[in-house]
């Protein structure tokens, strides 16, 4: 057992992880990252189509016409102290990034450069499409991930790559600190901090088709549902409308933004149809269920699963330099030039809108109300505060984690401080590695992969884009029987050094939880709201349904609370596009 003592403990190496690092490094604190990949392999690297903040570059714009868009486009389940309160420190976050080396795209003038998004328009909603979105190309993730990680070795914030954080020690007074196994020597250690910040990711690969990177499985959703503690609003899980069929690898938002028309077998833009005013540019939620009806009426392309998403009318140049990443992936996976044909595509697993509660100041909610869990924080997508409510708009992702992890560091810098380190918890630290002890010295009866490729088609199946409760409680019933097949997986005999197949049944743990914790959400939410659709409820329901969902495991059972949405301004409409 190895152990390591550092101030503050950062859980995650992404964008909001990264920014957190940099603001508690600048305040002077000693700072640690533990990642289970390279840092610079952090899913935030795949971001494409760029970073939200009404900078108003290319055209009138206003905090406030982003506020609104956010808030409707949550389907009026965000908390709108929360939204606005990062549409206003968006503006400035972006000017941050800038100043700190991001490279943007520029405009003729020499201001960052901005686009079309789908869900952004201009006074409050009534105007056309505004371009919002700060883009660098089609990399926005890779440009600012990049900037942050040079940022935070300048400042000598110490890494600790390639560890797979396995538990959070929890006590009484607050968090510790957590336990980690080193993927690459086999080794368990110990991260003692003052304060912990888990900024995690999402958990979008427990699906069969997604966007998101191999290590998106919820470990941090995972690790504080098995230590009692609540999610929030783990139903909603968002469909990108756009994945490269059959893949599912992200074609950005922005494609669409420059230009790119969505159209069926018969050659039709059939988005007139389900939203005319906005079309390609509607949110995400009414795009991913508009190809899904195309699909499931039998004019996808040639029968097929999918659709064509159209930019042969585009320019050259402009593909070539505001879309340069995305014409190379069509060109090596589909083997199609883009200027020429048209690219395949079809909704895919990619963002979960839900995760731990937190509030303004990224603490983590005991009860996912109001008391806190003393020391202990989390950011970014594996949070929840709620600005995306029921389905986030494209591009406020990136800036929600600069902007939730920028305020994550400073408020860890100033308690930090102020306290001690507390001892480790050795009974919980005892009780954990017996539980991977048990793991390495199990013969194996059942097959990992069999177990997790169940479960990813089951979700994708029974609790995808199109629900109901027959095909819920279905899921329930083979997440049942997975978690009976999961006791019989064993690792006994194989070496500890990069021993991966560990890692993936730790990981699986966590995937069979959340599973289950999504779908309990789905059944009792009787209506549609943003991403949760429900086949048999198929209306909003703002009487019975206008409240946010806490889910928490309670003596090995699964128990559901709610809280109110907060509405200070906007009060709930009906969507229209």
């Amino acid at each position: 057992m190895i152990k390591h003592k550092h101030q503050i403990i950062i859980v995650g190496a992404g964008i909001a992880g990264l920014s957190a690092a940099l603001e508690a490094a600048q305040a002077g604190n000693d700072v640690a990252v533990v990642s289970k990949v390279t840092p610079l392999h952090s899913h935030s690297v795949a971001a494409q189509g760029g970073t939200a903040a009404a900078l108003g570059n290319m055209e009138p714009d206003s905090w406030e016409w982003h506020f609104y868009d956010t808030v409707k486009g949550s389907d009026f389940l965000g908390d709108q102290d929360a939204q606005a309160l990062f549409c206003k420190e968006a503006i400035e976050t972006a000017y941050f990034l800038e100043h700190i080396g991001v490279p943007f795209s520029r405009g003729e003038n020499g201001r960052i450069l901005q686009r079309h998004f789908g869900g952004h328009y201009s006074e409050f909603g009534k105007g056309p499409y505004i371009k919002r979105s700060c883009l660098a190309a089609d990399r926005i993730g890779q440009a600012i991930l990049y900037t942050l990680w040079g940022q935070c070795l300048r400042l000598q914030v110490k890494f600790y790559k390639e560890f797979l954080v396995t538990h959070i020690l929890l006590q009484d007074e607050g968090c510790s600190g957590v336990i980690a196994w080193d993927i690459v020597r086999g080794e368990m250690h110990i991260f003692q901090g003052k304060l912990t910040l888990l900024a995690t990711g999402g958990c979008a690969r427990l699906f069969k088709i997604s966007t998101n990177s191999s290590i998106n499985t919820g470990d941090g959703m995972g690790m504080v549902l098995a230590a009692g503690l609540p999610l929030e609003d783990m139903e909603f899980i968002q469909f990108h409308p756009t994945g490269l069929y059959p893949w599912g690898f992200l074609i950005s938002e922005g494609v669409r933004g420059e230009g790119g028309y969505l159209l069926n077998q018969d050659g039709e833009r059939f988005m007139k149809i389900y939203a005319p005013a906005k079309l390609e540019l509607a949110p995400r939620d009414v795009v991913s269920r508009a190809i899904q009806g195309e699909i499931r009426a039998g004019r996808g392309i040639r029968g097929k699963p999918y659709v064509y998403l159209d930019i042969t009318h585009l320019e050259d140049q402009l593909i070539r330099e505001k879309l340069p990443q995305i014409r190379q992936m069509v060109l090596k996976f589909a083997g199609i030039d883009p200027k020429k044909q048209p690219i395949p595509v079809a909704p895919t697993a990619h963002y979960t809108m839900g995760g731990i509660p937190i509030n303004i100041n990224c603490e983590v909610l005991a009860d996912g109300k109001k008391t806190i869990v003393p020391r202990l924080f989390a950011a970014g997508e594996c949070a929840c505060v709620s600005i995306h409510g029921a389905n986030r708009l494209g591009t406020n992702s990136t800036m929600e984690c600069a902007v939730f992890g920028r305020r994550a560091g400073k408020y860890m810098a100033k308690i930090a401080k102020k306290v001690n380190f507390l001892p480790l918890p050795q009974g919980q630290i005892k009780e954990r590695l017996g539980e991977i002890n048990t793991l390495l010295n199990r013969t194996p009866k059942t097959s990992l992969a069999e177990v997790r490729e169940a479960l990813e088609e089951g979700m994708t199946k029974n609790c995808g884009i199109l629900r109901d409760e027959s095909s819920l409680k279905n899921q329930l019933e083979l997440i049942h029987q997975l978690k009976t097949a999961y006791q019989e997986i064993g690792l006994k005999g194989m070496p500890k050094e990069y021993n991966l197949a560990l890692q993936e049944v730790l990981e699986l743990k966590h995937m069979l939880n959340l599973s289950e914790a999504i779908v309990r959400c789905a059944l009792a939410r009787k209506e549609s709201r943003g991403a949760h659709y429900r086949n048999d409820f198929p209306h909003r329901d703002d009487k019975n349904w206008l409240k946010h969902t806490l889910v928490f495991i309670e003596d090995e059972k699964y128990k559901l609370d709610y809280k109110p949405v907060v509405i200070t301004r906007f009060e709930p409409e009906e969507r229209q596009f």
